[in-house]
């Protein structure tokens, strides 16, 4: 991937995951020690995928998504299904998804990689019409999510700290959710205090509990737990921080083309990649298969 003419590389900078304009004056001095000259632009919220669409319809040849796996998630929106291809430089906390496709979280690294790396085609996982490139859910995560972002705006309280009250708060107030999950076509009736849907298989024990070995199997893989009261949910989460879960004991998982889940509710507060927003039900998943192409090692 050498060798792309000067205006045909878009960078696309979340400032909230790097520190704005130096960390966009380091960005380019980077690509130009390599011999590039790229367009790097600063955007957050809505103006990402802005940003995204239009130079796609410039005609760039490679987008980089710069910030962590919610800016990923939304530049990678914008080019699924086009001509270009995806680069990801991993400024955020976690990185879920540049750790499996095996991109160094050194960011010198990763920008020699935007532009020396092998293209692939991966999968992408598509939920009511938005895409997720590592996982959605329902119930207990988006419902944490979204306690703690009410408390760190009218409180100021730090994330962590929001983030123990939101759990503490959530789990205390009967989490459990009735539900018929189409899957394949063949329906199921569960109560569970939540869905977990991946983008591919991930893995549910040992050292490498959360992670993925492939992006391109074309399947969603669901999982579900058969807990059903608070003081099981706690000894869940704690087997599953030791890597420590066992699949017949603690929950269901499934892989799948589609999955239509239903509720007695209109709306459920859904998480993509981190981020949460209210969607109306019923949900609707799908995997889209090879939809993306990215720059990988």
């Amino acid at each position: 991937m050498e060798g792309r003419g000067q205006g045909l590389i878009s960078v696309i900078l979340n400032p909230r995951s790097g520190g704005a304009a130096d960390m966009a004056q380091r960005l380019a001095g980077l690509y130009r020690a390599a011999g590039a000259e790229p367009a790097v632009q600063v955007a957050n919220g809505s103006e990402l995928a802005h940003l995204a669409k239009r130079a796609v319809a410039a005609g760039a040849k490679l987008v980089v998504a710069a910030g962590g796996d919610g800016t990923v998630s939304t530049v990678a929106g914008a080019l699924a299904g086009s001509a270009s291809t995806l680069g990801v430089l991993p400024l955020g906390t976690l990185n879920h998804f540049a750790r499996d496709l095996g991109i160094a979280l050194d960011i010198p690294a990763a920008v020699v990689n935007t532009l020396q790396g092998r293209p692939r085609l991966i999968d992408a996982g598509e939920v009511n019409g938005r895409l997720f490139l590592n996982n959605s859910s329902i119930g207990l995560y988006p419902a944490m999510v979204h306690r703690r972002t009410q408390q760190q705006r009218r409180l100021g309280r730090g994330k962590w700290q929001a983030m123990l009250w939101a759990a503490h708060t959530v789990l205390g107030s009967h989490p459990f959710m009735d539900l018929t999950l189409e899957v394949d076509g063949v329906a199921h009736r569960r109560r569970t205090p939540f869905v977990f849907v991946g983008n591919n298989v991930y893995e549910m024990q040992g050292f490498n509990i959360g992670r993925r070995a492939r992006l391109d199997a074309g399947v969603l893989s669901v999982y579900l737990t058969q807990r059903t009261d608070r003081r099981r949910l706690l000894g869940l989460a704690l087997r599953a921080l030791a890597g420590r879960l066992k699949q017949a004991r603690d929950f269901e998982a499934t892989t799948a083309a589609r999955l239509r889940i239903e509720s007695r509710h209109t709306r459920l507060l859904v998480s993509t990649d981190g981020e949460v927003a209210s969607f109306d039900l019923p949900l609707e998943y799908r995997v889209r298969p090879g939809a993306l192409r990215v720059v990988a090692p």
